[in-house]
């Protein structure tokens, strides 16, 4: 076990390395440990199938368009419809950030685009729940097939892991399908 940042009980990123294992938790209850810490037992509204268990949250959904709810992002509410919230952990040079993206409007949001511009000398290696392009300034994030919906008042949890070269602030304005968002 290697533990980054905090080293209390509540590590702020930690590794667990077992010979001969290779890329699958053990199942001693690490699984639950895992989809927690990934933030992907937050609470959502959608009314998509979870993933099957051959998809990535962080693939790039499907051309289809029976895997996404819409292939062209439609505004929900208005300017000022959203409201998104960001937390970030970093150490020495890395940092992951949890990105929390609510819709205040009175109609659904059937297909997302969240614009951010992530601060000089920030780049994200990998994401969750999301798809990322480009990875370092102005950054938008689209949703993938199964978290594409937003009713009102529901909510979504993205998220990115990236490297910093000594800044490691979040973004201060983000914008969903071109509206403004309150940040809280």
């Amino acid at each position: 076990r290697t533990r980054y940042g905090n080293t209390g009980t509540q590590a702020t990123v930690e590794g667990i390395s077992i010979s001969g294992v290779g890329h699958q938790l053990p199942m001693n209850g690490q699984i639950a440990y895992a989809i927690s810490f990934l933030g992907l037992d937050g609470v959502t509204t959608s009314p998509s199938p979870s993933p099957s268990p051959s998809s990535s949250p962080s693939s790039s959904p499907s051309s289809s368009p029976s895997s996404s709810p819409s292939n062209s992002p439609s505004p929900g509410g208005g300017p000022g419809a959203c409201r998104v919230s960001a937390t970030v952990n970093a150490w020495n040079n890395g940092l992951t950030e949890n990105i929390t993206v609510t819709n205040t409007g009175s109609s659904a949001v059937n297909g997302w685009s969240l614009a951010f511009t992530l601060p000089s000398g920030q780049t994200i290696t990998g994401g969750w729940n999301a798809t990322y392009s480009p990875t370092s300034g102005q950054v938008t994030a689209k949703n993938v097939s199964y978290n594409g919906s937003l009713a009102p008042g529901a909510s979504t949890e993205i998220g990115f892991q990236a490297t910093h070269t000594g800044n490691a602030a979040k973004p201060t304005a983000f914008t969903l399908n071109g509206n403004t968002c309150t940040v809280s």
